[in-house]
Formats: structure tokens, C-alpha cells, sequence
């Protein structure tokens, strides 16, 4: 806009405007026009006891268990199936008791001990369980037996002592290793070979050899 002397016009909401666009600008917080920190550290140190030995290891807050397990200690016996805590092959044992790692992070096992395939036996001294899977074929491909065993050892630990399942028939009586009782415990872990008949005649042996 324009006068009759060609000079450019200020008009009114031009200069309410401006103002306004001014102010704004000064109001904004002197600490929200300074460039931001250092993002906090992502990794930190985590002693654990694996296999009845002691690592600490440097890792990243989100890591799993299972991946510090196998990428970092390179103990690749825990295998990594569906990683949504599903098929249960990367069972391993924290402090006696069953868990699936992928669900688990690494830092939230500060010295805690855990025990994996590789810490159950040895090729030349097989763990009952490890023998019995062996013996009366619990497995076909492999990829599920570590998780299968690692399992299998804690389901007989936990009827051992007394802990009841879902199909435990009178709950203020010892359960007893049947059929039906390792069936309920072991199926949270799925074996895509279907050689489930065969994984409880081993736990059925073992049971047996415990009673």
C-alpha cells in the first residue's frame, strides 16, 4: 500500500504485527535458545556369574540377556528363536530358576548366576538331563534342545520341591512327576519337530532316577 506520493503506507496491523512477532521472539526462555546437552551414557557395567564364572561385561542399557549371552561371551548354545518369549528357546537358568533371556536385560542381573547349556555338562561328562534327550531321542533338528533342557531340569527342580501347576491335582499334596504335570510345565516351550513325546520319556527317566 501506498500514499500519493508513492512512498510505501504503514498500516495499523502492520505495526500490531510486528509487535506482536517482537515479543514473541523475546519471550522465549534463554535456556531454550542454549544448544542441548550430552545425551546421559547408554552402557554400563554388569557383573554376572556365568557357568560358575565371573564376567563383567560393558554393555548397552537395552541389551538382553540373551544377545550379551550369545554376541558378547559368545556362549551361542542359548539360541535366539522368536525373541517375543514364545518358543522358549533361549531358556536358561538365573539362580536355579527358568527364564526366557530375550525378555530379560542384561543389566538387571547384577550377580545374579546363571547357568546356560554349555555350564549343565560336557561332552564327556553329559548332565542326566543332557544324557537322557541322548538316550531316548528328544530332539531332531537341535535348534530348541538347549532351551528344551535347560527347561526340562527346572520343571523336575520345581516339582522337587513342591511347586504346584495348573494341573496339579490336590494342591496340599507333593506333586508328582507325570505326564500331565511336565506336560503343563514344558509348554512354554515349543519344539517345531514334535518330538515332545520323546522329551518327557527322558524327563520321565530322570525323574525316576531322582525318586
Amino acid at each position: 500500500m501506498t500514499d500519493d506520493s508513492g512512498e510505501a503506507a504503514i498500516s495499523r496491523r502492520g505495526i500490531l504485527v510486528g509487535g506482536a512477532a517482537s515479543a514473541a521472539l523475546t519471550a522465549i526462555p534463554a535456556q531454550a535458545q542454549t544448544p542441548p546437552s550430552q545425551p546421559a551414557p547408554t552402557t554400563m557395567k554388569v557383573d554376572l556369574r556365568v557357568n560358575g564364572t565371573r564376567r563383567t561385561l560393558e554393555v548397552d542399557t537395552r541389551t538382553t540377556l540373551l544377545d550379551a549371552l550369545r554376541e558378547h561371551l559368545h556362549l551361542t548354545g542359548t539360541k535366539k528363536g522368536c525373541d517375543h518369549g514364545q518358543c522358549g528357546a533361549c531358556t536358561v537358568l538365573v539362580d536355579g530358576k527358568r527364564i526366557n533371556s530375550c525378555l530379560s536385560l542384561a543389566v538387571m542381573h547384577e550377580g545374579d548366576a546363571i547357568t546356560t547349556i554349555e555350564g549343565l555338562g560336557t561332552p564327556d561328562k553329559l548332565h542326566p538331563m543332557q544324557a537322557a534327550f541322548v538316550k531316548h531321542d528328544g530332539y531332531q533338528c537341535g535348534y530348541c534342545t538347549p532351551g528344551q533342557i535347560c527347561s526340562a531340569v527346572a520343571v523336575l527342580g520345581e516339582i522337587k520341591a513342591g511347586v504346584p501347576s495348573h494341573v496339579t491335582p490336590d494342591l496340599t499334596a507333593r506333586p508328582q512327576a507325570t505326564g500331565d504335570e511336565m506336560r503343563e510345565r514344558m509348554s512354554g516351550n515349543i519344539c517345531r519337530c514334535g518330538a515332545y513325546s520323546n522329551i518327557v520319556d527322558a524327563m520321565t527317566d530322570v525323574a525316576g532316577a531322582r525318586a
